[in-house]
């Protein structure tokens, strides 16, 4: 999980994700999400938002930490999706997950 979360950290620092459910969503409406990535204890809204959205558009997704480590790492109060909107980044992200 180290490591997804640096990714995700280089990644707010350089504009290359949208943090928050409702701006990965419009992320995923917009086309520009090349990953998600949702928190281990995620709730049903995330689910219905977010989740399901990215299913439909055949966006990957991987299992984070919890909300709130995952908010506190990267400097926010508890975060339950991350949509990751460079390719390259979102690639790195993958990879993690082999």
């Amino acid at each position: 999980m180290t490591r997804l979360v640096a990714l995700l950290g280089l990644g707010l620092r350089g504009g290359n994700v949208v943090v928050g459910v409702d701006g990965a969503r419009a992320a995923l409406r917009a086309g520009r999400c090349h990953c998600l990535v949702v928190a281990r204890d995620a709730g049903p809204r995330t689910e219905e938002k977010v989740v399901r959205l990215a299913q439909a558009l055949g966006v990957p997704r991987v299992i984070g930490p919890p909300a709130a480590e995952l908010g506190a790492r990267l400097g926010r109060p508890p975060v339950m999706a991350v949509a990751v909107t460079d390719a390259a980044l979102a690639q790195g992200v993958l990879d993690r997950e082999r």
